[in-house]
């Protein structure tokens, strides 16, 4: 009898040790709770207002408090920013790129020089589009000229691709002295950078050009003001069907 009991004893332990490790629900599924798929981050909004420095700025002094706008992130994620500046609009040449968390940052900068800068907003994972680019020039000891900006483009885009024929080149320029006329030189061709001025002391700010199919162009744009002051332009390109 002792060893009756003993058996049945024995068969039930098993059983409750084998439903306790086999599957709870009817269909042969672990039970378990499915994870949580990773939410995909999003990037926080550009940078939508460069505050100080405004564009075409003369800063009397090289000590430049640069200001921005704060940008959003839809994750609630912690924001900071990359201050850019650079000797061109390209933002390539650059002699300052520094992070903050906050809205504001000051530089001691080279005086009398031309420079530009971009704001990008980034969370720990992803980077906004820059902002747009802003030019400023320190001033410098005794200087009675200051050089013109670089042309900035207008269009055809960077590398965009245009129907050939007429092809219709247009720039804006600036300079901090607001009492100057500008001037522009126009160099176009096949070669980078482009060598053959097609058109010198322009004073508007386009140019048509004719484009032959399936070619990429350079142009560049020379500035001058009425002191004979010039500013070398950016090589821009397109490409035609």
């Amino acid at each position: 009898m002792k060893k009756k009991l003993y058996n049945i004893i024995t068969v039930l332990f098993f059983s409750v040790v084998i439903t306790s490790c086999g599957g709870s629900d009817g269909d042969g599924g672990d039970g378990g709770v499915a994870p949580t798929p990773d939410t995909p981050n999003t990037a926080p909004s550009a940078v939508s207002q460069l505050i100080y420095p405004t564009s075409d700025l003369l800063c009397i002094d090289s000590t430049v408090n640069f200001e921005w706008a704060a940008a959003t992130d839809p994750d609630g994620d912690t924001v900071s920013y990359e201050l850019r500046v650079a000797l061109d609009n390209n933002m390539t040449n650059l002699v300052e790129q520094v992070t903050s968390t906050t809205t504001t940052r000051t530089l001691t900068l080279q005086p009398g020089t031309a420079y530009y800068w971009t704001v990008t907003a980034k969370d720990a994972e992803d980077s906004a589009s820059p902002s747009q680019v802003f030019a400023f020039y320190t001033e410098g000891e005794g200087v009675s000229n200051y050089a013109p900006f670089l042309a900035d483009l207008v269009s055809p885009n960077e590398e965009d691709a245009v129907v050939s024929g007429t092809t219709s080149l247009n720039w804006s320029g600036a300079d901090v002295d607001i009492n100057d006329t500008l001037t522009y030189d126009v160099y176009f061709g096949t070669s980078n950078p482009p060598t053959t001025a097609v058109s010198t002391d322009l004073t508007v700010e386009n140019f048509d050009v004719s484009t032959d199919p399936g070619t990429t162009y350079y142009w560049q744009i020379d500035t001058k003001d009425n002191s004979g002051t010039k500013t070398i332009g950016a090589v821009w390109t397109f490409t035609t069907n």
